[in-house]
């Protein structure tokens, strides 16, 4: 590789007035369309558009046509039969934190599902209860039917019972939130989780964890603790807590240790063999049959005190009309609990997406899950998301599309109308400790606040504000905190001017693009809310997606390796390999065992298609960027290696060195991703470009007819033999003396010296 430190050049142009510069370079006016003409195009009706918004109104009618029962059935099968095991548990465990009767967890875990089946873009997400959201459904539950005194004056309240009154609560509660998602998505302001970043995420959901761990005490200790809600709700609780301390029932305090302990390990022995366990050991569904059979045959419930499920009806209760006096006073409520649901699930459904190559419309999400809220919240259902251990469950069973979400609403069918009384002495000492230990990934979240105060003092200001009022303030305005600190620390940061140490200026009048290079400016500074859109416009200006790239040629080089291995394609004539031991789709691709050198830009042998790759070079202009945060650095650092493990180098130019040192002291180097990746301007990458990629190489000719002096021969032995080799090598050097002489003409023309 070349060294640039050891280039010079001298650049000699006129001097140019703004007045000069036009007469001589004409301007390139860009037609912009009217507000007529955006209107006109979308009321415009073809049969091309009405069937595209028939197939993104019901996704399933996308992925049905290309399901293959053969390979996809019984995963789906299996996974829905696990993820409905832990989601009868869930349910009833969620429930709890809603302050609501046990079994109307489980109506969470069916009606949106099916609703969602049809809706819904993402294949892996499981839909149902979760645990945040229950918690901010109980905060309106208990405010509104506290435990001590009298419930709020609503008409729609006479004549219930004080469960009733609840379930009418939590029941319209739901309904609303899924009318606002609903609005949203027919609006399109699915955009609007880009102002959740990672850092205020990660802050709300441990203040939640936190919550919900002193919610659950009442129960691993069986303690009559009343519900409390608002600021300093939380206090209010332990206070109650450590007041009736000393009146611990033993029996759940046991129960909820021995639990917790086993499914602790038992976890961790999941996530250390789970490359070796054909499906994840269901510790929870396990401990939840031992512990019914215990509670049964020792009499829990009546012999020593223990507080159990009860009761639970074999039947559907009939649906309910929600109240629009509790909508009026719900709604502040509602929509933090709408957004949140949709930021968590979102998210989830995309990290899938990325891993099994599909995509998801947030918009459609929101109509998705509106639509499961309003369905669910007629029939008495909990506010639906997805739980993070639940997706996985799904999704590392096998779980191929939302068919296995479907069965696993059939489980949750079987268990609510036939063996549903075989859970009634479960003891809610065991559903709080399954609760519990659900949130050790949420609360190990705290472990970043060291490293973000080392690394990005204002981000670790979001997260610290963010937690603490959400613990302290109640998680609805918690997140309003949460997101007035994140506004506040943009305003911070780009009213906050460096002054660049470049010693070099270089005002290039015109910037054309060689062949095989693409420059894209990024004019603005990268953050947490234009982060995913910086992504999505670098994948269109260049015109591929380098991520699926790399998954098509990974799956090719098994292809060929496969090929090779059982005899249907054999080589007789050997090229250099690569060495790689990386055997992912989305690590580098691994030439090792592979006796050619492959070029991705020709044919192929047996029929393999991988989309070609026309540049070699990608140039990102950071001169107007002024500032990173965390959540870009990640995203960024993901860009730049999808790129260059898809043989694309990634050079930037003009960044301010508060920048690049901030990307040292963040780790983002690496052995991929280099210091000398980075220049002071256009020019300078251009020259150092020009000197690594030469047009016309000997090298790039000889690439280019890797596989076309090969002829394919499958299931002989005689397999890819080269085409007039002798020919070819005695022409070798006459093509390699021509090129030179191309290269040295060409570089006559750049003025420079050493």
């Amino acid at each position: 590789m070349l060294r640039p430190s050891t280039q010079r050049y001298s650049v000699t142009r006129p001097l140019y007035s703004e007045d000069t510069f036009e007469d001589e370079h004409a301007k390139v006016y860009r037609k912009h369309k009217r507000l007529l003409d955006h209107f006109i195009q979308y009321f415009t009706c073809t049969s091309e558009r009405a069937k595209n918004a028939a197939v993104s109104l019901l996704p399933i009618i996308g992925w049905m046509k290309i399901y293959s029962i053969k390979d996809w059935l019984l995963n789906d099968i299996v996974s829905g039969v696990s993820t409905g095991l832990v989601a009868v548990l869930q349910g009833l465990a969620f429930s709890l934190l809603a302050s609501i009767s046990t079994w109307y967890g489980l109506y969470a875990a069916f009606f949106p599902v099916i609703m969602y089946f049809f809706l819904g873009t993402s294949r892996h997400i499981s839909v149902g209860s979760f645990p945040i959201l229950s918690l901010m459904v109980g905060a309106v539950v208990t405010r509104l039917v506290p435990d001590e005194g009298p419930p709020a004056n609503i008409t729609a309240f006479e004549g219930l019972t004080k469960d009733e009154q609840r379930i009418l609560v939590s029941a319209s509660l739901t309904f609303l939130v899924g009318l606002f998602q609903l609005g949203m998505g027919l609006l399109q302001v699915g955009f609007i989780v880009m102002y959740l970043s990672d850092t205020l995420i990660s802050g709300f959901t441990t203040a939640a964890a936190v919550h919900i761990l002193v919610s659950q005490l009442k129960f691993v200790l069986g303690l009559t603790v009343p519900g409390f809600s608002g600021p300093l709700s939380i206090i209010y609780t332990l206070e109650s807590v450590f007041t009736q301390i000393t009146s611990t029932n033993i029996h759940d305090l046991v129960t909820s240790i021995v639990v917790m302990v086993t499914v602790l390990g038992v976890k961790e022995i999941n996530d250390r063999f789970k490359s070796k366990l054909p499906v994840p050991i269901p510790i929870e569904v396990i401990m939840t049959v031992i512990a019914c059979g215990v509670s049964y045959a020792f009499n829990f419930s009546e012999n020593h005190g223990v507080d159990v499920v009860g009761k639970i009806p074999n039947t559907f209760e009939s649906p309910i009309a929600p109240s629009l006096q509790l909508f009026q006073m719900t709604a502040v409520e509602a929509f933090p609990i709408a957004i949140v649901g949709f930021a968590v699930a979102f998210a989830v459904a995309k990290v899938y997406s990325v891993k099994h190559d599909y995509i998801i419309d947030g918009n459609q999400e929101l109509i998705a899950f509106g639509a499961s809220n309003i369905f669910g919240g007629a029939f008495k259902s909990l506010a639906a998301s997805t739980a993070l251990s639940r997706s996985a469950v799904q999704e590392s069973t096998g779980g191929k599309t939302q068919i296995a979400g479907l069965l696993s609403a059939i489980i949750v069918l079987v268990v609510i109308l036939g063996i549903g009384f075989l859970l009634e002495p479960l003891p809610k000492s065991l559903l709080g400790a399954v609760v519990i230990v659900n949130l050790k990934g949420m609360l190990m979240q705290v472990v970043t606040v060291p490293y973000l105060w080392k690394k990005d003092r204002p981000d670790c200001i979001v997260w610290v504000g963010t937690c603490l009022a959400a613990i302290f303030l109640g998680l609805d305005l918690g997140l309003a905190v949460g997101l007035g600190l994140e506004l506040l620390t943009v305003v911070f940061r780009t009213q906050k001017f460096a002054l660049a140490s470049f010693s070099v200026f270089l005002n290039l009048l015109q910037i054309y693009e060689p062949e095989g290079v693409k420059i894209f400016r990024i004019p603005s500074p990268i953050f947490f809310a234009n982060i995913d859109f910086f992504r999505d416009k670098l994948k269109d200006a260049v015109g591929f997606n380098p991520l699926r790239i790399l998954r098509k040629r990974n799956k090719a080089v098994k292809k060929i390796k496969k090929m090779i291995k059982k005899g249907e394609l054999t080589l007789t004539s050997v090229q250099s390999e690569e060495e790689s031991n990386m055997e992912d789709l989305d690590k580098p691709t691994d030439y090792s065992d592979l006796p050619i050198q492959v070029n991705w830009n020709t044919e192929l042998p047996a029929n393999i298609r991988v989309p070609p790759v026309n540049i070699h070079s990608l140039i990102l202009d950071f001169s107007a960027v002024s500032f990173l945060d965390i959540s870009a650095l990640k995203g960024l650092k993901a860009a730049l290696k999808e790129f260059l493990r898809v043989n694309v180098d990634v050079y930037i130019v003009g960044c301010d060195p508060y920048i690049i040192e901030k990307l040292r002291n963040c780790k983002f180097f690496d052995d991929e991703i280099k210091t000398s990746i980075f220049f002071l301007t256009i020019h300078d990458a251009m020259l150092f470009i020009h000197e690594s990629h030469p047009p016309n190489t000997v090298s790039e000719k000889v690439n280019e007819t890797v596989w076309s002096l090969y002829k394919l021969d499958l299931n002989t032995k005689t397999g890819l033999r080269p085409d007039n080799s002798q020919t070819w090598q005695e022409n070798k050097s006459d093509r390699e003396n021509s090129c030179d002489r191309e290269n040295k003409t060409e570089q006559s023309l750049i003025s420079s010296t050493s």
